[in-house]
């Protein structure tokens, strides 16, 4: 089962793994690129309280579809599938690129999404197929190499397009190089062997889909566009509860589930998951919501705000090339609390973080999430794919690609609905509740917006997004300590 099928070894492997690779980074980029660009696109497009949505949408339709579209590709290909994803990706990036209001932006990001699904694991699935096990370490090098790269040169990009040219150029750089991938597959990547018969888990799909929707919205809104107390969240939290529990049954009875919940029942799968949810849930915390304190708070340029988040993707690739290495040497565990140790200190420094202490400070704790980053997610990788045989490693593979995805969408959503509420409760203190919404903390995020504020007006909102900040990065260090609990949780020595 480990060799490569004689059809692989007589294509162009290498063309085809180029393909894949500039495949991944279109996916690989989209998040620290968009980060930085968010302050100027918010601040164009308006709508603050959506801010977190524009994140959430992609998450979403990328978790709910990551475990289906890997189903799809045992039963018709990876080829089609793979194509299929690249092209909806380059669909909802036109469609980013062209947004004239905060709702078209996230209906974009919904199609941009969809398409993310299948390219992560189908692009793995494909080297797992046309490599053997032997060349199978050296091309995960290679892989990793994308993630180095789309992290350092994301937000460096992000800030030169908004900083030079403008927003919409973040979306736009997608087409041609999505067009490059789509010709490579076509022409080098020539798939034969049979697929495997199985049935597709399309309504476990929707339920959880539906579940994860019905959760974000509530966390969003709650106690902003919906109040707590309300018939409506009645009926939200109501439909919430009802889809997960429907999910649970329907996956437990369903012939071929979208995730089988017997590799739960292996230690170090279980733990290694969890944390990859938290440890989602802080990544997205620290992409998503650094850049906004330093355009709005410390009033800095796009292009520094891209420089406090390159230290965290510096941090992670050499961190992740570090790991495989301490792997062999003190084990996946030790590696893994190492890693859980970063984050909680690069967690306590957000905690610290002010306007006064500047840019350079916001670097230094971003660098530690890195760190944590890289050490923990490699050695959760090892751990999984060492605790299951191989018929089973790549569906353990992709639900830990889910459960990190999970937890950036709800964590989005989650943080977001923290500084939303903070910012909303500073303006009715101040009275300011009626001339001033959330939305206003736009005009915070360049000096012409800030200008147009009154004095009053440009304190309020400021104290407000600062402390709603501060809510974020507490919230931060607490998934931290959470993450290295779990982290301590994970087996000794051999896989249980």
């Amino acid at each position: 089962m480990e060799s490569v099928q004689k059809p692989y070894k007589k294509q162009k492997r290498g063309l085809v793994l180029a393909s894949i690779m500039l495949a991944m980074f279109l996916s690989a980029i989209e998040a620290t690129i968009v980060s930085t660009a968010m302050p100027s696109i918010v601040a164009d497009l308006g709508g603050f309280s959506l801010y977190s949505w524009v994140f959430s949408a992609y998450l979403l339709t990328n978790a709910a579809t990551v475990l289906l579209f890997g189903r799809l590709a045992d039963i018709v290909g990876r080829k089609p599938i793979f194509l299929i994803g690249i092209i909806l990706f380059l669909a909802g990036s036109t469609l980013a690129a062209l947004s004239q209001t905060m709702l078209f932006l996230i209906a974009a990001r919904l199609i941009q999404g969809l398409g993310a699904g299948a390219l992560m694991p189908i692009a793995t699935t494909i080297v797992g197929d046309i490599y053997t096990k032997e060349e199978r370490a050296k091309i995960q090098g290679y892989l990793s190499s994308v993630w180095g790269i789309s992290a350092v040169s994301g937000p460096l990009l992000g800030g030169f397009f908004v900083d030079v040219l403008s927003w919409p150029y973040v979306f736009w750089m997608n087409i041609p190089l999505g067009l490059l991938a789509i010709i490579g597959i076509v022409l080098f990547f020539k798939e034969e062997g049979s697929k495997e018969k199985q049935a597709v888990d399309l309504k476990g799909s929707l339920l959880v889909m539906l579940a994860v929707s019905l959760f974000m919205f509530i966390l969003v809104e709650g106690g902003v566009g919906v109040s707590w107390i309300s018939w409506e969240m009645a009926i939200l939290i109501s439909l919430t509860l009802f889809s997960f529990v429907t999910f649970l049954v329907h996956e437990r009875g369903a012939a071929s589930p979208m995730m089988p919940f017997q590799i739960w029942r292996i230690r170090s799968i279980k733990y290694a998951n969890l944390t990859s949810l938290t440890s989602g849930m802080i990544l997205i915390g620290v992409s998503s919501y650094l850049p906004t304190f330093v355009q709005g708070v410390m009033e800095r340029s796009a292009t520094v705000a891209g420089f406090t988040l390159t230290t965290m993707s510096i941090g992670w690739p050499i961190a992740s090339t570090l790991a495989g290495r301490l792997i062999l040497t003190i084990g996946f565990r030790t590696t893994s609390i190492l890693g859980g140790v970063s984050l909680i200190m690069g967690g306590g420094i957000f905690t610290l973080l002010s306007p006064e202490r500047g840019p350079v400070f916001a670097a230094i704790g971003s660098l530690f999430i890195g760190i944590g980053m890289g050490l923990s997610t490699t050695s959760f990788i090892v751990s999984i794919q060492n605790a299951v045989n191989w018929e089973m490693r790549g569906i353990a593979t992709a639900t830990n690609m889910f459960m990190r995805t999970l937890g950036s969408a709800v964590g989005a959503a989650l943080l977001g609905g923290l500084l939303n509420n903070r910012i909303q409760a500073a303006l009715t203190e101040s009275g300011l509740d009626h001339k001033f919404s959330v939305d206003s903390t736009n005009l915070l995020l360049n000096e012409e917006g800030r200008t147009q504020l009154g004095e009053q007006a440009l304190h309020v909102l400021k104290e407000g997004l600062t402390s709603g900040l501060q809510f974020v990065y507490i919230g931060l260090l607490i998934l931290a300590i959470i993450s290295l609990f779990l982290i301590l949780r994970l087996p000794r020595g051999k896989q249980t």
